[in-house]
Formats: structure tokens, C-alpha cells, sequence
């Protein structure tokens, strides 16, 4: 039972004797003490003065007396308002790290949770992956990493979008101007071809509905409407949804390039799937659940044949999901995708990582599935991310003006080997080694950076700041888990005599060993609070705290050096808890920490 339940129970039992009132769980509120006030852990005591009929300070100085008479880990406590502030004894800290210094899985929570589903990239098979994706990735895998730690079962999954007229844009401009062009003829990767011939679609198009515009005297867009690309693009569209022959031998081909090179970003992220659905696929289950909506009068088929779903009275609009030709929308797709993935996984929870501009998409698919009167409605979660922007300015992918995935990793690992080679950081490895290392720190900057910050708010990415030794970034906890390896190999190294900490006198512990203790016991809520909060960013700001408040104890105190062995000991075993909560922490936002550095 942990103190926080022996708290709870406590002040539950002292209401119900004091005031005869039972109070439930939800109004016992216990938070960490805030760093400004004494104490470990805080007790709100706002809900019981209407039982009490005194002020906060009475009614939580009684609270106080009580819980020091009755819990001996309870030594102390201070009132600030409606506050109580409770101190705990040294000897339960101590306790804390006995129990868990060997515990290799101390942070994770026992599998008793949700079936979850993430579903996360979702890329076009149009163009190579890019920065946008970069983060749709690293919080899609990262959130399914935290929530299996959090005790829940996740299946990561992935929707490849591989249908529609954005991929007949590059298949027509390949066909019309390619010249049998391939990957290997090349030496393009085939995501990056097929990607070239996305924006060379585009700017043939921007030509010719120029020139449309300037002989007719009217508006480009209405001009790019009736180009006679755009036109052709279109009719390569219904060949492909009649599945004629020689459209779908090249849709299937120039697909394959594009997965090929997908397989190896993914594998560069640091990413995998346990499940891919193709667009291709999912989008004629959609059509029949359009159909079975119609049939059952809760969708309207309009004059000219295309199927509607009013979503007025649910304070939306109407929403297309059949055009009048019959081709499918994305929603008609989405929709087919649900129910698929329902099927397969019958999950509690379906959670979709797709940028804040799909915010009225999803809105409408969970709305259009409870008009379909369908069971797992409730279970839609758009997890809804903020744009990733530059400094000079927004990506467009059909500009070609995207920042490139593979482009930018190499830009990070090049960026992580100038900085560590001038800080003179790997003189003493082998060649191997540096590489090795130059890639784990620039990928694990390049994450950070992008774990960190609250997934619902927009950022601005620049990969100079993100690699900083010093900085609130990845490679600094990087090193702080390297250095702390480091000190255990020295302390092995030295046979160093190992105590089992029962000679150690929790009196002696100082402030800060005390304040490591204290962050180090918050691990397991805050996988928690990550988790229910589907954000990295609460873990990500969680270890940067732990690295940052090690820094500041190994700055004060030794550890190798200290003449009591006991207490040598006691920070070998603090030390070690440290790097292993970094380690498990980080491995949970998808980084790896290095041994040395």
C-alpha cells in the first residue's frame, strides 16, 4: 500500500470520526508539494470546511495533528490556506530506494488496462516523408510506447493513404513525362522520385492554367480546374476505380518504390507497425456502409446521385460522403477504416495522430458513425497536433519547398558530430564508436526536441538549438546518463565494498538527495499522467527536471570520493536508480541513451 493510499485512508477515517460525514475518493485531493513550500505531499482541504464549519487553517491544522499522531512516515506538516503540506520521515526515502534498486521495471504498470489502437503517420504515397511527418510519427509511436507502459494493450498501426487524385498527379506527370524513370535508373530513393514527379505535376499545371487564365479572362483557380492536366488526372482517377489493367500495373509499381523508401525512414525513426491498412482497401467497406446508412434512411441520396449525411441537427453542416460519379471521399475511406479496424481489435479506444487542421474531419467521421448507429462512435479520439514550422516560414509539399525526413536526419547526425568533435567528447573512441554515437545523439535531439513541446501547440523547429550539451535538450540527458554509467564503472572497477544500505542512517541524507529521491518516486504517476494526458511532453519536461537536478547534486556532493562508505554506497544505488529511470524514460519517447560520451 503506498503512503499516498495510507493518506487517504487516514484522513477518511478521521472525517468520518470528527465530523460523522463519509467523504469519497474524488475529494481527497493529493498533489505534489509545490517547490516553494515545505513538504512532500500536498492535501487539499477546501472540500471539508463545509463539514468542519471552521476555516481552511483550522480544518487542516486538525487534519494535520491527526495524521502525525496516526502515520509514522507522517513527521511534519505546515498549513498555507485551504493547504496542508505534509512532510514524510527520511527513513521512508530510504525505504523507497531499497525497494526498488534492483527493480528493472520500476515505472511500469501492470498489463490491466484499455485495448488501445494509435494510428499514426499516414502518409501519401505521392511524396517522400517530411518534417510533418516527422512529428506525427514521433508522437504517434511515443504515445503508444507510454501507454503500454502505463499498463494498457496497444496496437501501433498505420493508414497509407495510396488512393485518390493526389496519387494520380504523379502517376499521370510520370507517365506523360518519365521515359520508364526508376528508382534504380536513377539512383533516387523511390519515395523521392515518385515525389519529383508530384511537384513537376504542379508546375506543369500552374503553366497551363496560366495561360487558360490570361485567353479566357478568368480566375486561376477556376482555370486549374478545367486545365487539361488537371482533366486528364481526373479520368486517370475513374480508370483506376474501374481498375482498368494498365493503370493499375503502374499505381502498383510506383507504390512499391514509395514503400520501399518509406521501410527505411521508418526504420531510421526508429519506428514500426503492427498493422498497415491501405486507403485501397478500406475505402469500398466504406462505400457499403454509405450504402447500408442509406438504405436505412439515416443518409440522403441527393438529385444528382451523390450521398449526404445532415449533420445539422448535431450543430454541423451536411457532409459528402459518395460523390454523384460514385467515387469515394477521404471520410468514405475513414469511415471503412473504423469499422476494419474495430473488428480486428475490438478497442476501447481509437486514437487517430493527424495535425489540428483535421479538427472538422474528425468531428464529422465520429458524428456520421453515430448516425450509423454504430458501437464503437464513442471509442474516436483525435489525438489533434500542432504545425511544425520554420524559421523561414510553412512547407508546401507540391512546391517542393518540404523539409525532407531523410534530408533533416542527416542534417542532425552531421550537426551532432561537428559539436561533439569540437567539445573534444570522443577522442578515446573507435571510429565505429563515433558513429554510433553521432547518430544516437543527433536522432536523440532531433526527438526531444519535438517530444517536449505540448503536442497540441504549434512549434517552431530549429535544429541548431536542439543540440546543446547544456541546453533544455536531448543530448544534455544524454550525458547525464553517460556520466552517471561512467561513475558505476569506476565504482565496479574499484570493487568498491557494497553495503545493503541497512547501516545507512536516514537522518544523515541531505536536501538534495532527498529532492533526487522525491523526482525519482514520481516516475510511475507521471507515465501515468502521460499517458492520460496522451502527451510525451509530460515525461519529456519530467526527465529533463531529473537530469538537471542529478547535475546539481553530483556538483555539491561525491560520490566516488566520499570517505563513509555507507553513505558512498547509498549515492552508488541513488546514481544507479537515476540512469535507470532516465533509460526507461527516454527509451518511452522512442530515444537511446548512450553507455559513454
Amino acid at each position: 500500500m503506498t503512503i499516498e493510499n495510507n493518506i487517504v485512508q487516514a484522513v477518511s477515517e478521521i472525517i468520518t470520526s470528527v465530523y460523522g460525514h463519509q467523504v469519497s475518493e474524488r475529494e481527497l485531493l493529493l498533489q505534489k508539494t509545490r517547490k516553494e513550500f515545505v513538504g512532500d505531499i500536498t492535501l487539499v482541504v477546501f472540500p471539508f470546511v463545509r463539514l468542519s464549519k471552521t476555516s481552511p487553517e483550522q480544518t487542516a491544522t486538525l487534519l494535520g495533528d491527526e495524521l502525525v499522531k496516526r502515520l509514522e512516515d507522517v513527521t511534519s506538516y505546515n498549513v498555507i490556506k485551504g493547504f496542508l503540506n505534509l512532510s514524510l520521515s527520511p527513513d521512508y526515502w530510504l525505504r523507497f530506494l531499497k525497494s526498488q534498486m534492483n527493480n528493472e521495471s520500476f515505472g511500469m504498470w501492470p498489463v490491466g488496462g484499455q485495448t488501445v489502437v494509435v494510428e499514426f503517420s499516414s502518409p501519401n504515397t505521392n511524396k517522400p516523408l517530411h518534417l510533418g511527418h516527422v512529428r506525427n510519427n514521433l508522437l504517434g509511436y511515443s504515445v503508444s510506447r507510454i501507454l503500454e507502459a502505463a499498463g494498457n494493450r496497444v496496437a501501433r498501426v498505420n493508414l497509407v493513404n495510396d488512393r485518390g487524385i493526389h496519387i494520380c498527379k504523379s502517376m499521370l506527370t510520370w507517365i506523360k513525362f518519365g521515359n520508364g524513370e526508376t528508382p534504380q535508373s536513377s539512383g533516387k530513393k523511390g519515395d523521392k522520385l515518385v515525389g519529383d514527379y508530384y511537384v513537376m505535376f504542379e508546375t506543369e499545371l500552374r503553366k497551363q492554367a496560366g495561360t487558360l487564365a490570361q485567353e479566357r479572362g478568368i480566375g486561376e483557380d477556376e482555370a486549374r480546374k478545367i486545365a487539361p492536366l488537371m482533366l486528364e488526372a481526373q479520368e486517370l482517377l475513374r480508370k483506376w476505380e474501374l481498375k482498368d489493367p494498365e493503370t493499375m500495373s503502374v499505381w502498383e509499381m510506383m507504390n512499391a518504390w514509395v514503400y520501399e523508401g518509406f521501410d527505411k525512414t521508418y526504420a531510421r525513426m526508429g519506428v514500426h507497425f503492427d498493422k498497415i491498412y491501405y486507403e485501397s482497401d478500406t475505402y469500398l467497406l466504406g462505400k457499403e456502409l454509405v450504402l447500408e446508412g442509406l438504405e436505412k434512411g439515416v443518409l440522403i441520396r441527393k438529385e444528382d446521385s451523390s450521398v449526404w449525411a445532415d449533420l445539422t441537427d448535431m450543430k454541423l453542416d451536411q457532409k459528402l460522403l459518395l460523390r454523384s460519379d460514385g467515387t469515394s471521399v477521404y471520410m468514405t475511406q475513414d469511415l471503412g477504416t473504423a469499422q476494419l479496424r474495430y473488428d480486428d481489435f475490438k478497442a476501447d479506444k481509437m486514437i487517430y495522430v493527424v495535425g489540428n487542421e483535421q479538427n472538422y474531419h474528425f468531428d464529422v467521421l465520429q458524428k456520421v458513425l453515430k448516425k450509423l448507429d454504430k458501437p464503437y462512435a464513442d471509442a474516436i479520439y483525435h489525438l489533434s497536433y500542432g504545425m511544425v514550422e520554420l524559421p523561414e516560414g510553412k512547407m508546401k509539399s507540391r512546391e517542393g519547398t518540404v523539409v525532407d525526413a531523410d534530408e533533416l536526419m542527416d542534417e542532425m547526425i552531421a550537426t551532432a558530430r561537428r559539436m561533439t568533435e569540437e567539445l573534444g567528447k570522443t577522442d578515446d573512441f573507435s571510429a565505429e564508436e563515433k558513429e554510433k554515437l553521432y547518430n544516437i545523439i543527433g536522432m536523440g535531439a532531433l526527438k526531444y526536441f519535438i517530444l517536449k513541446v505540448d503536442p497540441r501547440k504549434n512549434m517552431l523547429f530549429n535544429p541548431a538549438e536542439s543540440i546543446d550539451f547544456n541546453g533544455h535538450t536531448g543530448p544534455l540527458i544524454q550525458y547525464t546518463h553517460a556520466r552517471i554509467r561512467s561513475i558505476l564503472r569506476t565504482a565496479d572497477d574499484a570493487r568498491i565494498e557494497k553495503t545493503d544500505l541497512d547501516v545507512v542512517n536516514a537522518g544523515d541524507m541531505n536536501e538534495k538527495e532527498k529532492r533526487l529521491l522525491k523526482i525519482l518516486y514520481a516516475f510511475p504517476e507521471v507515465v501515468q499522467e502521460s499517458a492520460v494526458e496522451y502527451s510525451p511532453a509530460t515525461l519529456a519536461n519530467y526527465l529533463y527536471d531529473l537530469a538537471r537536478e542529478f547535475n546539481q547534486f553530483y556538483h555539491d556532493y561525491s560520490i566516488l570520493n566520499e570517505p563513509n562508505l555507507a553513505i558512498s554506497d547509498f549515492r552508488l544505488q541513488l546514481a544507479r536508480l537515476t540512469a535507470r529511470v532516465i533509460k526507461s524514460g527516454m527509451g518511452l519517447l522512442g530515444i537511446e541513451v548512450p553507455e559513454k560520451m
